[in-house]
């Protein structure tokens, strides 16, 4: 015996049942019912609507086979060292307390501070005063251009 699906909600239609509409473009649609062609010719979405077929497969409806569920690997996690640093420098700062650390950056810092003003001292040493240059009187830009203005 062979049965047809109805185009709106899946559902088999047997043999002497059912109603068929043919569009306009020669397309043939079967319904079961007259309340699957009423919806259908509404243009309903069959996804939408919980009875149909479509529905209930795009919401993993009534799925008994799916017992055994897929297993999922878990990710396993690898330390490796980093550029500069390798895997026992990196666990030896992770076993420090926080003491010891804010101590080592404190020292860290005022290390940086000496050094920046023993290189900016080193700097004004070596540096030579300019000798202050006057060429006469101040002549503005509009007056070298020999416009007005200026004094």
């Amino acid at each position: 015996m062979k049965t047809e699906i109805d185009s709106f909600s899946g559902f088999r239609i047997y043999p002497s049942k059912g109603r068929l509409f043919v569009r306009g473009d020669n397309k043939i649609f079967r319904f079961a019912s007259s309340k699957n062609e009423s919806l259908f010719l509404q243009r309903k979405n069959p996804r939408k609507i919980a009875w149909t077929q479509v529905y209930r497969r795009m919401h993993k409806k009534g799925i008994t086979e799916e017992v055994a569920k897929k297993r999922s690997r878990k990710t396993v996690k690898h330390a490796r060292g980093i550029v500069g640093a390798d895997l026992a420098t990196i666990a030896a700062r992770r076993s420090q307390t926080a003491q010891v650390r804010a101590a080592q950056r404190t020292a860290a810092i005022t290390k940086a501070k000496a050094e920046k003003k023993a290189k900016e001292d080193k700097k004004d040493k070596t540096k030579a005063p300019r000798a202050p240059v006057s060429s006469g009187p101040r002549i503005s830009k509009q007056q070298m251009k020999g416009g007005k203005g200026g004094r």
